[in-house]
């Protein structure tokens, strides 16, 4: 443990660059975001995806570097909730941690509903039996095979980051190989004349100016973000990395650059291949939108397709297990901390990984994804751009943090006014303000599925459900355990000035009692 760090009785040095790259490429899950990601994208934005996911990578960049200089001075597996409470003080922070908490969650739940699927189309698959594909239907089938997806994640990810890491270097490979294959196929398609709808790549895909309005826009980016997010969960796992101050920034930054390029290359392809009109296997077509590769696998690889099909249910699967790893060690922060009951700090002492809080975030999630599926398919679908407001609000405050928390430091030489002031004040402004517009926009009725209550859009619904449930356990956990929000376990501070020390003559609340006297960063 390196010093000044504040140890919660994590396992220290168990995972490098590579692997902490691997587990954020996993947790990002291309092919199963993709195959989430493309319908929406390019219902929104049509042939301008390409200008699109650039877009979205440069705040995603931006708010990288500013994470990447706040881990170096306070590396902390709370990440969000640490860092915004030592700027803004522990209102700002407990939202931003609940944010964090709250996108992840989202995502676990949809992460196990699209593996469901790709699970018993697999079979189908492998049996020759199509009626197979059609048990994900089931509700009753679905949610208990999704029970079983997430039970087994959260064994894997209960026993640490060790096995972790071993399983994903595994997963993650499979899945980049499968994806570059079904580009070069589709691109090998197009230049023999047998793509569906053979589209000449264009300039005019990478400008962003050429999208219909700023509402359209602010859609795909927003959209967009949730397919680059979970980068941050290299952060997370600060305190169990080599070289803790330096690895996870430089690991957040290298994820961030192979997804773009992944990104590009798949996109370019399919948009190469299928072209945006309304067709049978046209990106326009609504009827295949919500799962892009489920539609274009067969047309695009022939016989080839179970490979998609399989290389989707492992995305699933390794980022169900690795998405785990956020929120688990979020909330191992704040009940370290206090904001959260002091169970959430218990750390198993076999595998040194936060198991009450591992098995929290899942049980949380999956009683989330059994209520929605039962309500509404529609409204679990809608749950992916609730996603991407969750994800623009909490990167965005996080970037402010760290404008705020450097402001005395911020100019010190040229590569900090960079790193610590411009950027993430540039990536943060753009992230709220598409927060900002896709919540306005999100509550005109037609938006997402479609699903309404009381004339307004089931996805602006949902999120500000969510946000507002955060404010209402905040003020709950405020009541029953004050100490946080008071600033005794967690204080604002700037780096000229080191955390306030619980004085020696204290005697600890039996909450903070489990390894957690406050050290200096």
């Amino acid at each position: 443990m390196e010093s000044g760090q504040q140890s919660k009785g994590l396992q220290a040095g168990s995972v490098g660059l590579i692997g902490a790259v691997v587990i954020g490429l996993s947790c990002i899950a291309p092919a199963y975001t993709l195959s989430g990601g493309l319908g929406p994208t390019v219902s929104a934005v049509g042939e301008h995806m390409p200008a699109i996911f650039l877009v979205s990578f440069i705040p995603m960049l931006l708010v990288a570097l500013g994470y990447k200089e706040l881990n170096e001075d306070m590396p902390d597996s709370g990440t969000t909730f640490t860092w915004v409470t030592r700027a803004f003080g522990p209102v700002m922070g407990w939202l931003g941690g609940w944010g964090l908490l709250a996108a992840t969650i989202l995502v676990l739940s949809n992460l196990a509903g699209i593996g469901v699927d790709f699970f018993y189309l697999l079979l189908a698959q492998l049996c020759h039996k199509p009626q197979l594909a059609q048990l994900s239907d089931n509700t009753a089938v679905n949610i208990a095979t999704c029970f079983v997806f997430m039970a087994l994640a959260t064994l894997i990810s209960y026993r640490g980051v060790d096995t972790t890491k071993t399983v994903q270097f595994i997963l993650v490979s499979f899945q980049v190989i499968a994806l570059v294959l079904f580009g070069a196929m589709a691109l090998w398609r197009v230049h023999r004349g047998e793509a569906f709808d053979p589209t000449p790549i264009s300039l005019q895909w990478f400008n962003p100016f050429g999208v219909s309005s700023f509402s359209a826009f602010a859609a795909g980016v927003s959209l967009s973000v949730f397919i680059y997010w979970g980068w941050d969960v290299v952060l997370t796992l600060s305190e169990e990395t080599k070289g803790t101050h330096a690895t996870p920034g430089k690991a957040a930054t290298v994820t961030i650059v192979v997804i773009v390029v992944l990104y590009q290359f798949v996109a370019i392809s399919a948009l190469s291949f299928s072209g945006t009109s309304t067709g049978e296997f046209g990106l326009g077509n609504a009827d295949i939108q919500e799962n892009i590769f489920a539609a274009l696998a067969t047309p695009v690889m022939g016989p080839a397709a179970i490979l998609i099909s399989l290389t989707v249910l492992v995305s699933c699967a390794a980022s169900l297990q690795s998405t785990i790893i956020g929120p688990a060690r979020t909330m191992l922060a704040m009940g370290f901390y206090g904001a959260l009951p002091k169970r959430f700090a218990h750390i198993s002492p076999r595998y040194q990984s936060p198991g009450f809080a591992t098995i929290a975030a899942t049980s949380i999630s999956f009683l989330f994804y059994a209520v929605m599926r039962v309500v509404s398919e529609a409204a679990l679908w809608d749950t992916i751009t609730a996603l991407g407001m969750m994800v623009c609000f909490y990167y965005g405050i996080t970037a402010f943090a760290c404008v705020w928390y450097f402001r005395n430091h911020a100019f010190d030489s040229l590569k900090h006014s960079v790193t610590r002031f411009f950027a993430p004040l540039i990536g943060g402004t753009l992230l709220l303000i598409f927060f900002i517009q896709t919540s306005y926009d999100s509550m005109d009725p037609s938006y997402g599925s479609g699903s309404q209550i009381f004339g307004v859009s089931l996805v602006f619904i949902l999120g500000m459900t969510v946000l507002g449930s955060g404010v209402i356990v905040m003020l709950i956990t405020r009541w029953k355990s004050p100490e946080f929000f008071r600033s005794q376990t967690l204080c604002k501070a700037t780096p000229a000035s080191p955390l306030t020390r619980i004085d020696a003559h204290q005697t600890l609340e039996p909450e903070h009692s489990n390894n957690s006297q406050l050290l200096d960063f």
